[in-house]
């Protein structure tokens, strides 16, 4: 006899324990098993100062969705964890620290002293987002954890730079970089965040050298920069300044002579449609220097002062010196004007200061030669196939447009933490990268000179993590879980890091493989707030899903995620939305509640049965109309099912369950089954039938839940397990998280008892879509007419439906034949086919009442109609307003329009029977 559930469903009280038992069983661990097919998940790592923000609990929900679906398909299914060391983000946060408890900067503790206290916080704080990520109910197999400064992988980082050097792919040279001036760092892009900023823009006048009467006037948001100008261009079609193309101008303040050079790029409708061409610091003028052969003249120190070729300003900050060097202009008559200007500027989302682009000496990696397999990977061959695919596809564009234009890759951090770049160098300055550190006195292999120092500079972040999909199996050496679990099979990632990560971990994985690394990468929606703004820190929009959890409950969060997400469209998110999700594991704790408290003498009713009574009853071989109609629904589901988690389609899947539960065996066949468990209709046969019926699509409901909501699922799915036992005569698996994936059965899904059961739920409908417009009394017997179109139609309810039609529609009767006369005072519901249902309303409305409140709706509707329609019909208000606001408009009219025609309608039927 199966345990009683509570009768209200409580998160809290079974998700770690149902979290701890999985664990405890080993239920996620991945052991090679030649018998099985491997399915690899690598999880995107998260940052160790990382905490769970929105975007991690659906990008972890989706990956987990599909690691327990392949499980239970049977894959052997490892889904890899880790975290990143996040380079600079971590430094700034152990610098921060350090600061404020002991009041010490990093260089005042050294090097070796500072990586201590990295790693000891990192020990203390950094498995804090998997520690959320286990609550979330993440099945990874948590053995493997790997971290990207762990030694296998610091090993394979090595190996990776090495074998790029012996390639001649790594170099070192000076470049255009972005410069974080705070933390004193080159930094990627991914690095930075673009702030509006209220500055000024400032018209310079630059004097002609053969005619210092005559200026050509240059416009700014950076003055100080002035000093590294090499040129200034104009448009050699702007009539305006043609003339004076090849002519030099004298730079203010440094007295140096620059060309004005002509120039195609240059827009001559912004400012003044002559520019200041500063190359060491600014990424387009930099592109021109090369192009004309420009001088580049840094005019920053590392920390962002100006350095000497400012002159009298050297040693200010850039940004005080901004407005000093205005000053000394506006003084010699050389500014025209200044003007309020709001503009994007770049800053780096650690230390919060603007980003500076920095002539500077770094280490490349030369890209293009990695980037055409990459190319090759996700272009479709003769065949159709591709060896990557990109969903949503939109963004292969994107993918394509960066790797066919792609630039050498920065990959050094003038930072501590992180992987030290493994080059020495010997007394005279050459270079070697090595796989092992040297041992004393070591010597460079071609000037024979000893190795006297490493590099300072560590790798980029991304220079370790590009290797995740094989560094984390072992690679370089060739393991036996490299050869098993790779290539890898699925990546969800955030598509802003489409190229920063996912390119380049194809170009690695090409590069050091020689295959693909993943064969589908899904790039999930990004989750705004309600009003479609990212959520961030600054705005305190964020929405904290460990809040989310203690209020509505890890599987609400889980399965609301992906009910909102359709592919490729963002998620307008607020908290009340959960409440969906909620609402949801509510029915079907309330409902698994109901089917198990009819299932008190299951097992012993079962018991009694003969081996091929049991094996018949457990084969699901049902007659009952309802029984037929559910099995046949849960085989539909079952197909939908796997078949969108198959494409990854986590919306379709998620929907086609919250409507198979809740409307067709919550709504539908639970209310109509009631007899047969309640009053014996049909007999005990028909009520162990009933039962059995139960046991199988409630155990089928669960399982093709799991994925969604593992959690009420498992513990549902425990107190059903005695009941599936006995009903197939064997024990099923210990848990429901390695429970078989459902299979569908073409036999099963009863085409011809399902269409009369949906012909017998539009008849409910009808009735009780009339009850409810016309406001009758729950309790009001009423008398329903169904005029059949044709025997057949006829036949499809038979006496035991038109007693379930009268029951669950409080009719006193039910007449139906073909032809049947419709009452005088009736409303009509059209079925289809050329079939009707006529409600008889005589003695049960005031028909003259009736008419005066249903022409004063219809007015009231019309006039909204009017409304609406007025203002669709102004383009200026189309054009104007949000795409979604005029949609929403137009929906709404769509609504009014039909509900106006309905009414319509009521009162014609109405009007003789108020004469």
């Amino acid at each position: 006899m199966p345990a009683e559930m509570p009768p209200r469903f409580t998160p809290g009280t079974i998700e770690s324990r149902w979290y701890t038992f999985w664990n405890e069983h080993d239920l996620f661990k991945a052991v090679r098993d030649i018998r099985k097919k491997p399915f690899t998940i690598m999880i995107p790592p998260p940052n160790v100062t990382g905490a769970l923000h929105m975007g991690h609990a659906l990008n972890n929900t989706i990956q987990d969705i599909v690691a327990r679906f392949r499980r239970m398909q049977g894959y052997c299914t490892l889904w890899l964890p880790g975290t990143d060391h996040a380079g600079i983000a971590t430094q700034a946060v152990v610098e921060k620290k350090l600061l404020k408890e002991r009041n010490v900067t990093r260089n005042e503790l050294g090097r070796e002293a500072f990586l201590k206290e990295v790693w000891a916080w990192k020990e203390e704080y950094g498995n804090r987002i998997l520690n959320q990520l286990r609550r979330l109910g993440a099945s990874c197999d948590w053995s493997r954890t790997r971290f990207t400064m762990d030694e296998g992988l610091t090993r394979a980082v090595r190996e990776s730079f090495v074998r790029l050097w012996e390639k001649g792919l790594i170099y070192r040279g000076t470049r255009l970089i972005n410069w974080d001036c705070k933390l004193e760092t080159a930094i990627s892009d991914d690095e930075i965040e673009t702030t509006e900023v209220r500055g000024q823009l400032v018209f310079l006048k630059y004097p002609l050298k053969d005619a210092p009467e005559k200026f050509v006037v240059v416009a700014t948001t950076r003055p100080e920069t002035m000093f590294g100008d090499t040129a200034v261009a104009v448009n050699p079609a702007d009539e305006r300044y043609s003339n004076l193309i090849g002519q030099s101008l004298v730079l203010p303040l440094a007295g140096r002579e620059i060309p004005i050079i002509g120039d195609d790029t240059v827009a001559k409708d912004f400012g003044t449609g002559a520019v200041k061409v500063t190359p060491a610091h600014d990424f387009a003028d930099y592109e021109r220097g090369q192009r004309f052969n420009l001088p580049m003249i840094n005019v920053l120190n590392r920390d962002g002062t100006l350095n000497e070729q400012a002159g009298k300003f050297r040693g200010i900050d850039r940004v005080k010196a901004r407005k000093q060097v205005v000053e000394e202009l506006d003084a010699l008559g050389l500014v025209d004007r200044t003007e309020d200007y709001t503009h994007a500027v770049p800053h780096s989302d650690r230390s919060k200061t603007p980003v500076e682009p920095y002539l500077s000496e770094q280490w490349f990696v030369s890209m293009k030669p990695l980037a055409a397999p990459a190319i090759a990977a996700v272009k479709a061959g003769q065949d159709g196939a591709r060896a990557v695919t990109l969903m949503p596809e939109r963004w292969e564009k994107t993918y394509l447009a960066w790797l066919e234009n792609v630039r050498d890759w920065c990959i050094s951090r003038q930072l501590w933490w992180g992987h030290r770049i493994p080059v020495w160098y010997d007394m005279d300055g050459n270079a070697v990268a090595l796989r092992e550190d040297p041992t004393p006195g070591a010597t460079h292999p071609k000037s024979g000179k000893p190795l006297i120092r490493q590099d300072e500079d560590v790798l980029d972040t991304w220079a370790s993590s590009w290797l995740w999909p094989f560094s984390t199996l072992g690679w370089p050496d060739k393991t036996a879980d490299l050869d098993y679990f790779f290539p890898t099979h699925f990546l969800s990632t955030d598509r802003g890091i489409i190229y920063l990560w996912v390119a380049r971990m194809v170009m690695a994985s090409y590069e050091f493989m020689g295959e693909q690394p993943f064969s589908t990468v899904y790039f999930h929606a990004t989750v705004l707030d309600e009003q479609g703004r990212r959520m961030s820190k600054s705005l305190g929009n964020g929405i904290d899903p460990i809040d989310m959890f203690d209020k509505w409950g890890v599987d609400a969060v889980r399965l609301t995620l992906p009910l909102l997400t359709s592919e490729g469209q963002d998620i307008k998110l607020s908290e009340s939305k959960f409440e969906m999700g909620r609402n949801f594991c509510n029915k079907l704790w309330n409902a698994s509640r109901f089917v198990l408290s009819n299932l008190g003498d299951f097992e012993a009713a079962v018991g009694k049965l003969s081996k091929p009574e049991r094996e018949a009853l457990a084969d699901g071989q049902v007659t009952e109309l309802e029984d037929c109609f559910i099995e046949g629904r849960l085989t539909a589901a079952i197909v939908d099912v796997t078949d969108a988690l198959d494409r990854y389609k986590f919306n379709e899947g998620g929907q086609t369950m919250y409507h198979f539960v809740w409307d067709e065996f919550c709504d539908w066949y639970l209310e109509v089954v009631k007899p047969r468990l309640y009053d014996g209709k049909g007999g005990p046969a028909s009520r162990l039938t009933a039962q059995a019926t139960l046991v199988r699509v409630l155990d089928g409901i669960l399982r093709l839940l799991h994925p969604y909501t593992p959690f009420v699922t498992e513990e549902i799915w425990q107190n059903l397990r005695p009941l599936i036992a006995a009903l197939q005569g064997d024990t099923p698996p210990i848990a429901l998280a390695i429970a078989p994936w459902p299979k569908a059965v073409k036999d099963r899904l009863f085409p011809a008892a399902t269409a009369r059961f949906q012909f017998m739920q539009q008849v409910m409908r009808g009735v009780r879509n009339i009850r409810a417009e016309h406001q009758l009394e729950p309790k009001a017997q009423l008398r329903a007419v169904l005029r059949a179109a044709d025997l057949a139609t006829l036949e499809k309810l038979g006496r035991s439906e038109q007693e379930t039609i009268r029951k669950m529609c409080g009719l006193a009767s039910l007449e139906a034949g073909v032809g049947a006369a419709k009452p005088r005072a009736a409303a009509t519901v059209v079925l289809g086919g050329g079939s009707e249902l006529y409600v008889d309303l005589a003695g049960l409305i005031d028909f003259k009442m009736e008419l005066l409140r249903l022409e004063a709706g219809r007015a009231k509707l019309a006039e909204g109609v009017g409304k609406l329609k007025t203002k669709l019909d102004n383009l200026s208000y189309v054009e104007r307003a949000p795409r979604e606001v005029v949609t929403r408009d137009r929906e709404r009219l769509s609504d009014l329009v039909a509900e106006l025609a309905r009414m319509e309608k009521h009162i014609e039927e109405i009007r003789p029977l108020a004469q």
